[in-house]
């Protein structure tokens, strides 16, 4: 019975620790495709020269912020990665990784809101609408 016990702890432990490995490999390698967001700002909100001249500033800032935490999220997987190999089992360490690439993943959750709402800042009210009814369908269908 207790080896049963044990068995089932172990296989629940290294389920755990390769689905936070396989989530963080998904997240940071997914392909960066334009978003709907993005495609909307470029393409049909028709910017003048001063709303693009100040989108492009946006973006750049929030590029190297973005670039920043997701670094920080491949940090944080290598970090999980040596914790399981040392131990195989759910350590402190492993621990301190998963909440190290949480706080990366929430912080670049974060960074995206800022950025939408900076851009729409640089928005005419008549843009507005139109962008803030694809930022609530994006939310519905895509992560951010």
């Amino acid at each position: 019975m207790v080896r049963s016990i044990v068995l089932t702890l172990a296989l629940s432990v290294i389920a755990a620790a390769v689905g936070a490995w396989g989530g963080a490999a998904y997240v940071i390698h997914r392909p960066h495709r334009p978003t709907p967001l993005h495609q909307l700002v470029h393409q049909t909100l028709h910017l003048s020269a001063e709303q693009q001249s100040r989108m492009a500033a946006l973006e750049r800032d929030h590029a190297a912020r973005q670039a920043a935490l997701e670094a920080e999220m491949r940090a944080a997987n290598a970090d999980l990665a040596q914790a399981f190999q040392e131990a195989h089992a759910y350590t402190p360490k492993v621990q301190a990784a998963i909440d190290r690439f949480h706080a990366a993943m929430g912080g670049l959750q974060k960074e995206t809101i800022l950025h939408v709402l900076a851009m729409r800042s640089v928005l005419t009210p008549t843009q507005v609408a139109q962008f803030d009814e694809t930022v609530v369908k994006s939310l519905h269908t895509e992560p951010m």
